[in-house]
């Protein structure tokens, strides 16, 4: 089957056709016809099968016809990221070029007053993340309900990233007759029960199980104690041939720490996550897709959305707490049948992660060895060495500062003493100034003697110290 047999519009397919593509992946294959038909659809499918394409491009065939106006979009795609939101907003740009349709993106770190022009100038096709979305809500810049489609995207990290109630927010401000399309990559107990609430009748497509990894991958898992896990990743960098890697960490901080050491060691490598403002991120994106830089690392999150074909290996520098995660971050190499690879460094403490791994795969990760661990050992045992050396010295700087602190000042020397003799014993009460002598009197006393108030303190009305008389009994 090709890409005409699907029903697609002829500008569609010459744009298809641009792109180098003939033959539709098989979640292309299902959904595309029942997106056309006006369906509601409900698709799972791992990440790199195209689900992208199985909605931009029947969407833009759709959208052909009608016109949009200003500030209400006929149609709606929301992203969990800003990578994911700009990958799918550089589909519609590729594959609508034939097409005369106008786009808005609307995502985090970029001038709001560029989005809002985009906005009124109308949109048949809306690109946003949830939050900045409601940001426009909020300020009265876009109406929902003219929406007709509905897609919600990678459903699944949407609920791991704690957007679910933005996205019933949104979905609240659009009519009930719509179409809506719901993409995840697993689709778990929680996710059908979501997918529901979005849903009328929904057509249900499938290309693999969500625990399904791409054949052409190969994996390996590498042992090592927690200090030696930079050394061996080293060695493992040194020993692969690679054309570019993600490397993977599971927090933000670590990735910064982990960055900054191989740029130590004259790796080509960049970092990515959530606290860099859109300006780095687009930069780091755009080297690393260019091969300016051949390590990636980044966190889960901002990984999501990178559409990059050339990756030939993953590293998981940290062990995933979240076993789906592992599927998510071994599918960004070995895309459109190439060869990968996907090795994990892990310690025993990340037990109890890779046997929810294997429980959910179905097999074990197969363990590999490197040379030289010897050298790795003793090179981990200089590091921990080191870094113990520097948090003694800086506990031994903060208690020095602690106590320089708390010492007196320099008492003057006995010559100023005597050319300067002190005042103080010639200082009587009468030589203080009365607003010295104020401060000695209780602080509750009143100005016209010194019975002292209570619970006013010097700010008492007038009135109240007026006397109090009993009237004559009668």
């Amino acid at each position: 089957m090709n890409f005409a047999d699907l029903g697609l519009s002829p500008e569609v397919l010459k744009a298809v056709g641009d792109s180098g593509y003939d033959t539709p992946t098989p979640i292309q294959e299902k959904a595309i016809p029942y997106v056309l038909m006006g369906r509601d659809v409900l698709g799972t499918a791992q990440t790199g099968t195209g689900k992208t394409a199985g909605f931009t491009l029947p969407m833009i065939d759709i959208l052909a016809s009608g016109q949009a106006k200003a500030r209400m979009p006929r149609s709606l795609i929301l992203e969990p990221t800003r990578e994911l939101a700009a990958q799918v907003a550089e589909n519609f740009e590729n594959y609508g070029k034939y097409s005369k349709l106008s786009m808005a993106l609307l995502i985090g770190g970029v001038s709001f007053s560029d989005q809002e022009a985009k906005l009124d100038k109308g949109a048949d096709v809306l690109i946003a993340t949830p939050g900045r979305l409601l940001d426009h809500v909020e300020r009265g810049k876009v109406l929902l309900n003219g929406v007709k489609t509905l897609v919600i995207d990678e459903a699944d990290r949407m609920m791991d990233m704690g957007f679910i109630p933005d996205v019933e927010r949104i979905v609240a401000l659009m009519p009930p007759l719509r179409q809506t399309l719901f993409f995840s990559a697993t689709m778990s107990k929680e996710m059908r029960k979501l997918a529901d609430k979005f849903l009328i009748n929904p057509k249900e497509v499938s290309v693999s199980p969500p625990t399904a990894m791409a054949a052409t991958v190969t994996q390996g898992l590498l042992m090592v104690e927690k200090a030696e896990k930079r050394p061996a990743l080293r060695r493992l960098l040194q020993k692969e041939e690679m054309k570019t890697a993600f490397i993977f960490c599971n927090r933000k901080k670590d990735v910064d720490i982990l960055h900054g050491s191989l740029v130590k060691h004259g790796f080509s490598a960049g970092a990515l996550h959530g606290d860099l403002n859109q300006a780095q991120r687009t930069e780091t994106l755009d080297k690393f897709k260019k091969g300016e830089i051949k390590l990636l690392v980044c966190s889960d999150v901002a990984a999501r959305g990178i559409d990059v074909s050339s990756v030939s290996h993953v590293f998981n520098f940290d062990v995933p707490s979240h076993a789906e995660d592992y599927i998510h971050r071994i599918g960004r190499t070995g895309r459109a049948g190439m060869e990968g690879h996907a090795f994990t460094i892990a310690t025993k403490s990340d037990a109890k992660y890779l046997e929810a791994i294997y429980k959910l795969v179905g097999m074990k990760i197969p363990a590999i060895t490197v040379d030289g661990m010897e050298e790795i050992a003793e090179e981990a045992s200089e590091i921990a060495a080191r870094e113990k050396r520097t948090s003694s010295r800086g506990t031994k700087t903060g208690r020095s500062r602690s106590v320089s602190s708390k010492k007196e000042a320099p008492k003057e020397s006995s010559s100023r003493k005597s050319a300067e003799p002190s005042r103080a014993a010639e200082v009587t009460v009468k030589d203080k100034p009365p607003s010295a002598e104020r401060t000695r009197r209780p602080r509750h006393a009143n100005d016209e003697g010194d019975t002292q108030v209570v619970g006013l303190g010097d700010n008492v009305p007038a009135f109240f110290k007026i006397p109090f008389r009993k009237s004559a009994e009668k």
